[in-house]
């Protein structure tokens, strides 16, 4: 096992975490932000109930992908946590390994690999994480073609869709709702082109902070992180699906092959499959992969399920095939 003592400072910068967390850690994890889904929460949780400590990480699933792809011949990270697209591309790539977690029964056909190199945890639904407070008096947009309008410029954020799997997951998002498919990418091209004329921010890192501060009045974002927000942070957040429609995606983990603390990487991602774990995904607004463990009481804090009947699946196998395909296209037709 690799002593973290003996890593330089710019490796430990490079990780993300500060040194001291990387010498109390006893298993790492790759993308596992405090600011998103509550991973901050649920870490506190892992350490509380198994007494492994897991030090924060704030990158986005390509960062991870990319680091995992890197350290392939000597791995650092011990469980990695990103979208479904960078799941199967890590598994695609040799850089998790098959397991089977708790509960691995329980997860439904489509959401897990059939050899357990990646298993969805929770999924969430795409739309507009909005701040009320920062609109400078311009109603709560209620479309994708809103967004283009002149009185939103300079207040739409999304985050690197090269990058980020929930810039992304916005860009299939959008691309289904205005006519295309995994097969075409043009609308969503052509979207962003517009809407690059409304001077959108373009983050590579979640922005869950500066939508409270009013800096990114409009993020197109999860459920999720707006619901903590509102009922949590107690803003004057809304979130809205867009009236053309939107998706819903599996965020998943998995094993990182040949981990140096693969006994409590394993513990990790037995416990996030766990009751327990479950219902803290279910606490922090996501849907839990485990049927029956959200309360009535946390779901009533959700947009009626009418709302929810715009959010469409799409095929995570195809959506991961097409992503280099589109972040091409979005490098040289967009950016």
């Amino acid at each position: 096992m690799m002593k973290c003592k003996h890593l330089s400072k710019v490796a430990l910068l490079t990780f993300g975490f500060a040194t001291t967390a990387v010498q109390a850690a006893d298993a790492i994890c790759y993308n596992c932000p405090p600011e998103w889904a509550n991973w901050g929460g649920q870490l506190v949780e892992i350490k509380k109930e198994l007494d492994i400590s897991v030090p924060m990480d704030n990158k986005n699933s390509g960062q991870a992908l990319s680091q995992l792809v890197a350290e392939k011949n000597s791995p650092v990270a011990d469980v990695v946590y990103y979208g479904v697209s960078f799941g199967i591309n890590a598994a695609e790539q040799g850089v998790v390994e098959s397991y089977q977690p708790a509960n691995w029964d329980q997860i439904p056909e489509g959401l897990k690999d059939p050899e357990g190199k990646w298993f969805a945890i929770h999924s969430g639904t795409m739309g507009f994480f909005v701040n009320a407070d920062a609109l400078d008096g311009a109603d709560v947009p209620q479309s994708w073609n809103d967004l283009l309008k002149p009185e939103y410029r300079g207040m739409v954020g999304y985050l690197d869709p090269t990058s980020a799997f929930v810039g992304y997951a916005s860009a299939v998002a959008v691309n289904e709702a205005m006519g295309g498919d995994l097969d075409n990418f043009t609308p969503a091209i052509e979207y962003f082109q517009q809407l690059k004329k409304n001077r959108p921010m373009v983050p590579r890192q979640t922005a869950y902070a500066r939508v409270i501060s009013g800096e990114i009045p409009i993020l197109l974002d999860y459920d999720f992180n707006a619901y903590r927000a509102k009922y949590n942070d107690m803003a004057n957040i809304e979130f809205v699906i867009p009236a053309e429609g939107s998706i819903v995606v599996p965020y998943v983990m998995s094993a990182v092959k040949n981990s140096p603390n693969q006994e409590n990487g394993r513990k990790v991602l037995d416990y996030v499959l766990s009751e327990k774990g479950q219902q803290h995904w279910a606490e922090a607004y996501l849907r839990p992969v485990i049927a029956g463990t959200m309360s009535e009481e946390t779901q009533s804090k959700f947009l009626p399920d009418t709302d929810y009947e715009r959010a469409v699946t799409v095929d995570f196998g195809k959506m991961a095939e097409a992503q280099n395909h589109f972040a091409e296209r979005y490098l040289n037709e967009v950016n």
